[in-house]
């Protein structure tokens, strides 16, 4: 299969970031990879492929160097996407309507959530034999819809319109006594009783399915491009890597980014750290040898690029312009909100040489300030070398979002070539290629 394929099946897999999470732990099992509890003792050893996972919806794989690790090539991305959290499953209003109370999470595009079928998919938190348990939800139908207000009754819409999340963007989960409630219903999916259903965490999801557009299918439309698309090309990348020899292999996978990364499971928080030193001290390393390996290692940040918008095409920069299929996106932002230097975009550029892969350099317009990403957020917990890269797409941030059929093979690529790259930092600004 070709990875936009495998990569469309990812989505279909990751209605949430519990669910991203999970079928990323599915992908690495299957490669031979040991799942690891935080919460117990670890007994590593050189080579040993190992994952683990942090609230169920952050995940770090690794895969050790048969000695003494010089440095890491360490890639990161995101779980969640812009959404709504389920609240309650009643809110007040026309008791003739059975609407869900939400709350936005992240900055999306709302006009692109009416008027399309929703679901929910999560996590339920339920009561078992031995205690308490977080049970992957997701009800596969088309269950929910947040309508509009017909043009009649607001006659000046396209001219623009301010939506508010508590009175425009609530979901109608269907007439009153047509049928089981949610809470009914998340219960059956976790296999409890309603009466054993504790708690949950559960977002909506649009359900359309990944699909290929354009005249040769050179595009593709689906809800969570943005990040699942560099979620899976990152871990593909490291599933085809071969060892490295002198270097430790890490794929980050975090929850959170859309609101900030501050959380237990996110960037900023000691997740990665935690790793990092607990493999340090598996494998013996002194402090001297743990910050030496810190000094001399690379992460990728992985998240996409606004590609050149074929109706505004003014909005993108008129020297930085990055296209669908135009290769690898590497960002650069004079304020610093991506990680990027010139230093770290040309050791990066020279690996993507070396493999083929073609890169393009995007930025925002000096008057229009872009957001933060995994790697400016990463930095507060780990300060190690860092390169912003992503694939170009539109319509980010909407419900459904487009990219370019070939961009997830060209950071598959890429991350693989990085993963097997043999560099050394042999002093302040000089790195040495093997």
């Amino acid at each position: 299969m070709q990875t936009t394929d495998k990569l469309m099946e990812y989505i279909q897999d990751s209605p949430s970031p519990y669910h991203a999470a999970a079928a990323a732990a599915a992908r690495l099992e299957a490669a031979g990879f040991t799942r690891l509890e935080e919460s117990a003792p670890w007994a590593l050893s050189p080579g040993q492929c190992c994952y683990t996972t942090r609230n169920q919806s952050s995940l770090i794989a690794f895969r050790l160097p048969g000695g003494t690790p010089e440095g890491w090539r360490m890639t990161a991305a995101h779980s969640d996407s812009p959404t709504f959290y389920v609240k309650n499953d009643a809110l007040e209003g026309d008791k003739r309507y059975v609407r869900l109370a939400v709350e936005g999470y992240g900055g999306m595009n709302c006009a692109s959530w009416l008027d399309r079928p929703l679901t929910v998919a999560g996590r339920a938190v339920v009561r078992t034999p031995a205690g308490v348990a977080g049970r992957l939800v997701y009800l596969d139908r088309d269950l929910l819809t947040i309508p509009s207000l017909a043009i009649h009754q607001q006659r000046d819409v396209n001219k623009g319109h301010e939506y508010n999340l508590q009175r425009d963007m609530q979901p109608l989960f269907g007439l009153n006594g047509a049928g089981e409630d949610l809470g009914e219903q998340l219960a059956r999916a976790a296999g409890v009783e309603y009466g054993d259903l504790l708690s949950t965490d559960i977002v909506l999801c649009p359900r359309q399915k990944p699909v290929r557009l354009g005249a040769a299918g050179e595009l593709f439309q689906a809800p969570r491009i943005d990040d699942l698309a560099c979620a899976y090309a990152t871990l593909e990348g490291l599933l085809r890597a071969g060892p490295n020899p002198a270097a430790g292999q890490v794929y980050c996978l975090f929850d959170n980014e859309e609101v900030g990364s501050d959380t237990r499971q996110g960037a900023m928080s000691s997740f990665l750290p935690d790793v990092l030193a607990r493999a340090a001290l598996a494998l013996g390393l002194g402090e001297e040898e743990r910050r030496r390996a810190l000094a001399n290692s690379l992460l990728l940040s992985a998240d996409n690029g606004h590609a050149v918008h074929p109706n505004f095409p003014e909005k993108a920069d008129p020297e930085n312009r990055v296209y669908p299929n135009g290769g690898v996106v590497v960002k650069l932002n004079a304020s610093q909100k991506y990680t990027t230097t010139g230093l770290t975009a040309g050791l990066f550029r020279a690996v993507c040489q070396r493999a083929g892969v073609p890169v393009q350099v995007f930025s925002n317009r000096a008057d229009e300030p872009g957001g933060s990403t995994l790697g400016n957020l990463l930095s507060h917990a780990v300060s190690i070398p860092m390169v912003d890269i992503g694939m170009a797409q539109l319509a980010m941030h909407a419900a459904v979002e487009t990219a370019g059929s070939q961009d997830p093979e060209h950071l598959s690529r890429a991350c693989t070539a990085f993963f097997e790259a043999n560099f050394t930092q042999c002093a302040d600004g000089r790195y040495v290629l093997g």
